[in-house]
């Protein structure tokens, strides 16, 4: 695999594609996701560039990934951690890690390795999940008469 800055746009966007192809396919809800939420833009990305992030890691990943007998393309766990390490800063770990999980939650179902990324993501960077809770989901609070109203986190 080659290597990116730490902390650069192309490391943190790398994750964002890798995340993407998880589940062994690019969705169409996924890539929705990135438009609706900006993604690209976030990470300090133009498509262009993310295309090409995409297209590296395909090339990367056809060069250095082990091949199940399905034809499927794996990362080992050490190669994973490879790729987390080159976001060090704890703010862009938990940045990237929402990211990630928009992508996995897109399309309202969990692959086996879109599991094994973020639960290896969550391990190396040390962040529990309440840490990335998406704070603009409503959540609904009790009243003292025991209605529920809406409240914005």
């Amino acid at each position: 695999m080659r290597h990116y800055p730490s902390d650069s746009p192309e490391a943190m966007g790398r994750l964002v594609a890798l995340t993407l192809m998880a589940d062994g396919a690019i969705d169409a809800s996924e890539l929705k996701q990135l438009d609706h939420k900006d993604t690209v833009r976030r990470l300090g990305l133009n498509e262009a560039s993310f295309d090409k992030l995409i297209h590296e890691l395909c090339d990367d990943m056809l060069s250095s990934a082990h091949r199940t007998p399905a034809g499927h393309l794996e990362l080992d766990v050490k190669s994973i951690d490879l790729l987390l390490a080159e976001v060090q800063h704890p703010l862009l770990q938990k940045q990237v890690l929402r990211m990630m999980l928009d992508i996995v939650n897109a399309d309202s179902e969990l692959s086996g390795g879109e599991a094994v990324l973020v639960a290896e993501a969550m391990k190396f960077w040390e962040i529990d999940l309440h840490e990335v809770a998406d704070s603009s989901i409503p959540s609904l609070h009790r009243r003292n008469q025991g209605r529920y109203e809406l409240a914005h986190a």
